[in-house]
C-alpha cells in the first residue's frame, strides 16, 4: 500500500503548540490520514495515496479554532512516503497506561500488562506470541507505570474497570483531555440497561466504556473506514462485540438507524458539532435522554450552549481540562 508523507509545521505561542497538534491531528484524521508521528515543531501524517484529498485537508485546516490573530500558523509539505512495514512498526509503538478518575484504567492492547486481569476477548493480539524478550521488557515497564498510578491514587478501587485499546493515534485512547472527560461523564451517568449512540466512534473507546458500565447496547459511526474496523476490533478485545455495532458514515447515519438512544455522545470538533447537533437531538427521545459533547475549547462553549438550547436541550453539567471543555445536556 502506497502512502503520502505530509510534514505539518506549526508556529504557535508558548503553551499552545500541543493544542495545535491535537486539533490538526483530529481534523486531518477526518480528511483520511491514518496515523501521525510527533515532531519538534509539528506532526508527520500518513495517508494512502489513492485516498488523499488535498482539498478536504485544506477545508479541514480552514476550520481550525485559532489563526494568525492568535499567533498561530500552519503549513505543510507533501512527499511520497518510503515503503514500510506499517503493521510491524505500529506493533512496536504504543501508549502508557492511563488512569481516568479513580476507577478506570485504559491500556495499550498490544502490550498487555500482566498486573491487569485480561478482559474476555475473541482473539488476543499477535504480538503476545512474538519477540518474548522484548515483550517481557515492555511488560516490566508497564507494571512499574501501573504501580505508580495506583500509589498516586490511594482511593483507586482494588478492581478498577480496565479497558484495552489498539489505536491508530493518541486521540481515542484516553491520552487526550476530551476523551478522559467523556469517559468520566459516562461512568457517572448510571448506564445500566441504557442504549448509546457514539458519534465519531474512532477507537470505540466511549462505546466500550459505556458497555462495561452496564449499557445494553451501543452503536458507533465514523467517516473513516479504518476507524470503523478498529472500533469493532477493540470491542472484541474487551468482550463486548455482541452489544456493539460500528457503522461507516457521517451523521446522516442517524436517519437510517430510525431509533432513539438514551445517551448520545460526540467527541468531535466544534464546527461538526454545530452542524450535526440537530440530527443528534433527533436520536434522543422526546422527553428524556442525555447528550454529551466534547472536542472543543472553552471559548466555544457559549456558541454550543446556544445551539443546544435552540433544540430544546438543557445544560446539566460543564467540565474543563487543559483548556478543553465538555458539556452535558438533558432533554427538557
Amino acid at each position: 500500500m502506497k502512502y503520502f508523507e505530509v510534514q505539518f509545521h506549526f508556529s504557535a505561542p508558548d503553551g499552545m503548540l500541543q493544542d495545535v497538534k491535537d486539533v490538526v491531528a483530529a481534523m486531518a484524521g477526518e480528511a483520511g490520514f491514518e496515523t501521525f508521528e510527533d515532531t519538534d515543531d509539528g506532526l508527520t501524517g500518513y495517508v494512502q495515496r489513492e485516498l488523499f484529498d488535498e482539498t478536504a485537508l485544506n477545508n479541514a485546516l480552514e476550520q481550525l479554532p485559532f489563526g494568525e490573530e492568535m499567533g498561530v500558523s500552519v503549513d505543510y509539505h507533501i512527499s511520497e512516503a518510503p515503503d514500510r512495514d506499517w503493521n510491524e512498526q505500529w506493533e512496536q509503538e504504543g501508549f502508557d497506561p492511563i488512569l481516568v478518575g479513580t476507577h478506570l484504567i485504559i491500556y495499550d492492547g498490544r502490550h498487555l500488562p500482566s498486573t491487569l486481569t485480561p478482559q474476555p476477548s475473541v482473539s488476543q493480539p499477535s504480538t503476545l506470541n512474538s519477540q518474548p524478550s522484548t515483550l517481557n521488557s515492555q511488560l516490566s515497564t508497564l507494571n512499574t507505570q501501573l504501580s505508580t498510578l495506583n500509589s498516586q491514587h490511594s482511593t483507586l478501587n482494588p478492581q478498577p474497570l480496565t479497558i484495552q485499546i489498539e489505536a491508530r493515534q493518541a486521540f481515542g485512547t484516553g491520552n487526550h483531555a476530551t476523551t478522559r472527560m467523556m469517559c468520566q461523564a459516562l461512568m457517572d451517568l448510571g448506564l445500566e440497561g441504557k442504549t448509546i449512540l457514539d458519534c465519531g466512534t474512532g477507537t470505540g473507546i466511549l462505546s466500550i466504556v459505556a458497555l462495561k458500565c452496564g449499557a445494553e447496547c451501543a452503536v458507533g459511526y465514523d467517516i473513516d473506514e479504518w476507524s470503523v474496523e478498529n472500533a469493532r476490533h477493540n470491542a472484541a478485545l474487551n468482550g463486548v462485540e455482541q452489544q456493539f455495532t460500528s457503522v461507516f458514515g457521517n451523521a446522516t447515519v442517524i436517519r437510517q438507524l430510525q431509533r432513539k438512544f438514551d445517551v448520545v455522545a460526540a467527541n468531535i470538533n466544534r464546527n461538526i458539532l454545530l452542524t450535526d447537533m440537530p440530527l443528534m437531538r433527533q436520536a434522543l427521545p422526546q422527553y428524556r435522554g442525555t447528550l454529551l459533547l466534547s472536542g472543543f475549547y472553552r471559548e466555544d462553549v457559549p456558541q454550543l450552549i446556544a445551539k443546544a438550547r435552540s433544540l430544546g436541550l438543557h445544560l446539566e453539567d460543564e467540565k474543563g481540562e487543559d483548556g478543553w471543555s465538555m458539556l452535558q445536556f438533558r432533554v427538557k
